[in-house]
Formats: C-alpha cells, sequence, structure tokens
C-alpha cells in the first residue's frame, strides 16, 4: 500500500464515509471544490478517521475543514509521508 493518498482512493473514501459519489477525475479539476461534489465537513470527517485507523496517525489538523480535494490531499498526505519517514 502506498503511503500517499490519491484521487481515486478519495473519491473510494468519500463514497464509503460521507456517502457521496465522486467521479475521481471531477476531484482532481482545478478549482473543484467540496462544496461542488456535496461533500461537508463532516463527510471529510469521516474520510480523515478513516484514514487515522489506517495509518495509525491523527491527520485532523485542518483537513476536516478543506476546501478543496488539493488541499485536502496537500495535508493528508504531508502528515502520512511524515510519519512513515519517521
Amino acid at each position: 500500500m502506498s503511503n500517499t493518498l490519491s484521487y481515486p482512493e478519495l473519491a473510494t473514501l468519500i463514497q464509503a464515509r460521507a456517502g457521496v459519489a465522486v467521479d475521481p477525475l471531477e476531484l482532481e479539476r482545478p478549482g473543484a471544490s467540496f462544496d461542488d461534489f456535496g461533500v461537508d465537513s463532516l463527510g471529510l470527517l469521516g474520510v480523515v478517521g478513516e484514514l487515522e485507523n489506517r495509518h495509525g496517525v491523527k491527520v485532523t489538523n485542518g483537513a476536516e475543514s478543506a476546501k478543496t480535494p488539493a488541499e485536502f490531499l496537500e495535508l493528508v498526505n504531508s502528515v502520512v509521508t511524515a510519519k512513515a519517514g519517521a
């Protein structure tokens, strides 16, 4: 398993934890926001919880408040890769 979260993996987690089906290619669209897809902070909190369980590290440092998929991936991946390198 990769230490970084990809757009397809994020789309799968959003469907599983927020109950919203999202096309991974749409998540990658420049300027795309979670509001565009109907994903709120509570849905993102579910995704964050899954990632914390999966990686054994706290990733809530603002990730649940991210406005865009790109911002979310940057926050989560920076925490996960820092833990992997520790």
